[in-house]
């Protein structure tokens, strides 16, 4: 039987032959979309064991012209890393429940891409009918016993909207629906937290009730502020980012020159669920009038 007719690995004791000679098992793994394997352990095993079949799955993948292979390995097999690892693969990323470690097997530059390079963060406008925006002051962070009154912030969860964290933030930190309006800005920080860097997104949003309830894990108080009282607030004129909010807010709402970027669900040929493309529909809609 030729390389190229050799079958792919669809169960762990598959055994394969060429010219003959029978092989050791190998590992269950898929092909990625990208000349590569993944391999995706579930049930316990022996770290020699694991050993065996690892250097006989590389011979295999190698054989079958594979490049990159990608190992998750759960929580419960924690127990195989080092094998892993002294078998030449190292980290890529981890979750909570899977360490994943991966392997370049061509003798070549290596394509893998890192693991994730930022993190996403929001920041929330929210300004009622009286100019008042709304602030809180959080039990700890850098931020903690200085006096200042902030803008609700948070990180995106994976999977999550920036426009959805804008309002579960704004709701878990002060107790207040809103709506959201649209992007004013974002910033980028370079090796902001633990090497990696954070996308921060300026978000306006429209309040639907008034009653704070402010959460009590995270937040000392939260209140509605005079808009020219935050604005003046000592930090927020030294500090650039919180200066260039007050006047993005103030050219969107007061001046009314300045647009931002609001959520439009678009669909996609390569996907079976809508995502959202941020752009300035304002001036879209003119152009197409």
């Amino acid at each position: 039987m030729s390389v190229s007719t050799i079958p792919s690995a669809t169960k762990l004791g598959e055994r394969l032959c060429e010219n003959g000679f029978e092989h050791p098992k190998i590992l269950p793994a898929i092909d990625d979309a990208h000349g590569g394997v993944i391999v995706d352990l579930n049930e316990p095993m022996d770290p020699q064991h694991f050993a065996t079949l690892l250097r006989s799955s590389l011979l295999h993948w190698n054989l079958k012209g594979k490049h990159g292979v990608w190992i998750k390995l759960p929580i419960n097999l924690v127990n195989l890393v080092e094998t892993a690892v002294k078998e030449g693969f190292w980290y890529h990323h981890a979750e909570p429940s899977y360490l994943m470690l991966v392997y370049w097997i061509p003798k070549t530059g290596c394509t893998i891409p890192i693991n994730a390079s930022h993190r996403v963060a929001v920041a929330a406008i929210v300004l009622n009918q009286n100019k008042e925006v709304l602030v809180v002051q959080e039990k700890r962070g850098r931020f903690h016993g200085i006096g200042y009154w902030k803008l609700p912030t948070g990180v995106v969860d994976a999977g999550e909207e920036i426009f959805a964290a804008a309002i579960r933030e704004v709701k878990e930190e002060t107790g207040v629906d809103t709506e959201f309006v649209e992007v004013l800005a974002f910033r980028e920080v370079q090796n902001s937290f633990f090497g990696k860097s954070d996308l921060s997104f300026l978000c306006m949003l429209r309040p639907l009730s008034v009653e704070i309830k402010k959460q009590e894990l995270e937040i000392e108080a939260a209140q509605w502020m005079p808009f020219e009282e935050f604005a003046v607030q000592p930090l927020t004129q030294k500090h650039e980012p919180f200066k260039y909010a007050v006047e993005l807010c103030l050219a969107n709402v007061e001046e009314k020159f300045y647009n931002g970027f609001s959520p439009r669900p678009v669909s996609s040929c390569f996907e079976d669920h809508l995502n959202y493309l941020y752009l300035n529909t304002n001036d879209l809609d003119k152009s197409s009038n």
